[in-house]
């Protein structure tokens, strides 16, 4: 494991529409932008301290909302899907995924609840396990009946390799009403540029019942391709627009501004060296090449990102892009430009969480929150 790849599983561990919004991203020049070094400055006014809303969890590596303010989290290593009420510190276990394998950056990695849950109560989970005698990464869709999980189907899977890392696993329903995923290269960069049947080092699309969207560019659940190793994508609820975190090697550590069928040139020839003239984590593939948004030089082990949409940190705050750490546990964000196709400006450095942030998420009322090894926090003001 490089230097960088501090993942954070390697610890002990309807509103209005925007469909089509992703497709229209293509054509905002992400090919050619440079992108941004990181330069930092700790944020003088309205930084941000966690409050604990749960602790002495068992790696909490996803969770989500639901509809009543119940936090639903997985543990990374069990399997077990875990329903909280954060107003009385009660849990119970909703369902347990079998043959999880927990080693390394494995596990279970993604939750999200249909957006229709009261009427369609389906859970999805996407998880490392065992089947049949081999080893998948496996979206998985469980009903809850009477509050218990039954009638798990696989929508899709794809193969695990020797390698414990680079596995991804953040799982979304988007604006768009579709399932969004992430599944990292598996620790061989080729695998980010076959675009065959080889759904590794991508970013991901289907629908809520497993099947290819027609709007797909490659008649597969592949959206994106060129990527590395993400832990973290959030949708801008001013635009649609899909916004992606990812870990580099050494170096360049990147914010990424998804867009339809593009390369984001991840691959086999990627240089990280000494000079800062020859950090190119963006050479492999076809042109045109997407390039980060934003890079940190010095990678940071970048994970869960959000949007402070009226999330309660202050004015100077609202609009911004907010994202975690797993390397130092910081709390950063950036101001986006007025088309909110660009970042600007320096990064904030609000706070720290008591460790290193393995996931962040937003409730129904816009307030960030985020997970570390055995923990969930809320984001609020100082």
């Amino acid at each position: 494991m490089t230097r960088t790849d501090r993942s954070p599983h390697r610890s002990s561990v309807r509103t209005a529409r925007f469909v089509g919004t992703l497709a229209v991203v293509a054509a905002l020049g992400l090919a050619t932008t440079a992108p941004a070094s990181a330069a930092e400055t700790t944020a003088r006014r309205a930084g941000v301290r966690t409050a604990a809303v749960a602790t002495g969890l068992n790696g909490p590596s996803a969770f989500t909302f639901a509809p009543n303010g119940r936090i639903w989290y997985l543990e990374r290593g069990t399997g077990r899907v875990r329903v909280l009420n954060p107003q009385t510190d009660a849990a119970r276990t909703f369902f347990t995924v079998t043959g999880v394998d927990g080693q390394g950056e494995r596990g279970a990695l993604g939750i999200a609840l249909h957006p229709d849950f009261a009427s369609r109560p389906f859970v999805y989970v996407y998880a490392t396990r065992t089947q049949n005698g081999r080893l998948w990464n496996q979206l998985l869709r469980i009903r809850a009946v009477d509050g218990v999980g039954t009638s798990v189907k696989v929508l899709f899977r794809s193969p695990v390799g020797s390698a414990t890392n680079h596995n991804g696993g953040r799982i979304l329903i988007g604006p768009d009403d579709k399932l969004w995923a992430v599944n990292g290269d598996n620790a061989e960069p080729r695998h980010a540029q076959d675009r065959s049947r080889n759904l590794r080092g991508k970013m991901l699309r289907v629908n809520l019942d497993g099947s290819v969207p027609g709007t797909n560019p490659f008649r597969s659940p592949i959206y994106s391709y060129g990527h590395r190793n993400s832990f973290g994508f959030a949708f801008d609820p001013r635009t649609g627009r899909l916004w992606q975190t990812e870990n580099g090697p050494d170096c360049n550590d990147e914010i990424n501004l998804i867009a339809k069928g593009r390369n984001f040139a991840w691959g086999p020839d990627a240089i990280c060296s000494a000079s800062p003239s020859v950090l190119d984590t963006n050479r492999d593939g076809p042109r045109p090449r997407v390039l980060p948004r934003f890079r940190f030089a010095s990678p940071i082990g970048i994970t869960g990102i959000a949007f402070c949409d009226g999330c309660g940190l202050g004015p100077r705050r609202n609009g911004d892009v907010v994202f975690g750490a797993v390397n130092d546990g910081r709390i950063r964000a950036m101001n986006l430009n007025a088309a909110r196709t660009d970042v600007k400006g320096r990064v904030a450095v609000l706070g720290r969480a008591p460790d290193g942030i393995h996931s962040m998420e937003v409730d129904r009322q816009g307030r960030i929150y985020v997970s570390t090894r055995d923990a969930i926090y809320r984001l609020v003001r100082t």
